[in-house]
């Protein structure tokens, strides 16, 4: 884990805010952790490989995370979070110089997918996350503990992929392959609840060529394999060297060339991010609920992106360490749902918006056995700081026949 001093700075108000969004505040220094997911080619290489081995395997039979998801309904009270300085936007990808355009229809945002990872536990689990806007178009949104593994000694989750609408077996805009997780200090630490919240940098998609059918070796597939050095060659795992993903012949070596699928912003879009802003406006939230509600009725299956709509109100909740958090009407089960995107001031016809929060877990505050409430960590100045932390790191292609990974 490095540890490393986040300042925020003046952010450029786009012109199509609304009057209460207009003023960019000044975020104030704070702590902010980061890790790395992986680190080089090579690991990033046999991470995609662990999710499109045996016909995406992994990724159709992962299971929804259902870690902290439940808010325990006493501990659901009105509270106050509170601004620590003026509201300010970041503009989403596409809109920095654009106005609102109006439509009636709620268009599902494309920004919106599954992100997919080892829980402590060693199976697949999955969490719901968003594109947002970076310098370089490569940063991902969601809860904390959908990055950090709050159930073992372990720093981060492993095999962290985000996947733009993920359906069924489907990557339609491929694989992005997390470089590093940033949050603050005190959630990578104290697992503050007020600090649920991660930005993740990734690689460039890697698409499988051929529908998603490795290739046999051969002079037929030429441009399917990629030669190199045996050096390189080892450096992989043993069970990607075993797999179909790698081929050794006479002294020469080959890995399976994935497709660059490009920087994720700049095929899905990324939404803006709003911090400071008043509590009581309206959000929606888009995510891939799953689970049960405490009556046993099975209302999601997470297999596609869902919807709510609500007027933000302030909460608390001591269960989580939570003190200063938002919370919305919304009918949404906890499963699957972890790292939900609450937009403020969604656009219906670009389907974007304004990060303004990611759900972290879900209450039954009525008493009626269904879940009616979820809720979120209140962006702040300290949460700007943290995106600030992550916005401007490159990450860069990892599909490409490379004779030092390590470099990539």
């Amino acid at each position: 884990m490095k540890r490393t001093l986040a300042f925020g700075g003046l952010v450029a108000t786009a012109g199509l805010l609304a009057a209460g969004l207009a003023a960019p505040a000044q975020a104030t220094p704070q702590d902010v952790a980061s890790d790395a997911l992986a680190t080089n080619g090579i690991a990033a290489w046999s991470t995609a490989a662990y999710w499109f081995n045996n016909a995406y395997a992994n990724l159709v039979n992962a299971t929804p995370y259902d870690v902290e998801t439940k808010v325990v309904a006493k501990h659901i009270s009105k509270g106050g979070p509170a601004a620590d300085s003026k509201p300010g936007v970041v503009p989403a990808i596409g809109d920095e110089k654009k106005t609102v355009a109006k439509s009636k229809n709620v268009n599902l945002p494309k920004t919106t997918g599954k992100v997919f990872f080892n829980g402590s536990d060693g199976r697949p689990h999955w969490c719901t996350a968003t594109s947002v806007q970076s310098a370089y178009h490569n940063m991902v949104a969601t809860a904390g503990h959908c990055v950090y593994d709050t159930e073992s000694n372990a720093a981060t989750l492993n095999n962290w992929v985000f996947v733009p609408g993920y359906y069924q077996g489907k990557t339609p805009w491929g694989i992005y392959v997390g470089k590093t997780a940033y949050t603050h200090y005190d959630y990578d630490v104290y697992e503050d609840g007020d600090r649920d919240y991660a930005f993740v940098t990734v690689y460039n998609g890697l698409k499988m060529p051929h529908d998603g059918v490795i290739a046999p070796f051969g002079p037929a597939n030429p441009g399917a394999w990629k030669e190199v050095s045996k050096e390189t060659f080892n450096k992989f795992p043993a069970w990607y060297r075993t797999s179909g993903f790698c081929h050794q012949s006479n002294g020469h070596y080959y890995v399976w060339a994935f497709v660059d699928a490009g920087r994720l912003g700049d095929n899905v879009g990324g939404q803006g991010l709003a911090y400071n802003q008043k509590i009581g406006q309206p959000v929606f939230v888009f995510g891939y609920p799953s689970g049960k509600h405490p009556d046993g009725n099975q209302a999601f299956t997470g297999k596609t992106l869902k919807w709510t709509y609500g007027k933000t109100f302030a909460a608390t909740a001591p269960s989580v360490k939570a003190e200063e958090l938002q919370a919305v009407k919304s009918s949404f089960t906890g499963e699957g749902a972890l790292g939900s995107s609450w937009l403020l001031k969604y656009n219906n016809g670009r389907r974007l918006g304004y990060l303004n929060g990611v759900t972290i877990g879900v209450s039954d505050t009525d008493g009626n056995d269904r879940y009616d409430t979820s809720v979120s960590p209140y962006f702040d100045g300290e949460t700007y700081g943290v995106y600030s932390a992550a916005k401007n790191n490159w990450s860069g292609s990892i599909a490409v026949p490379f004779e030092n990974p390590l470099n990539h």
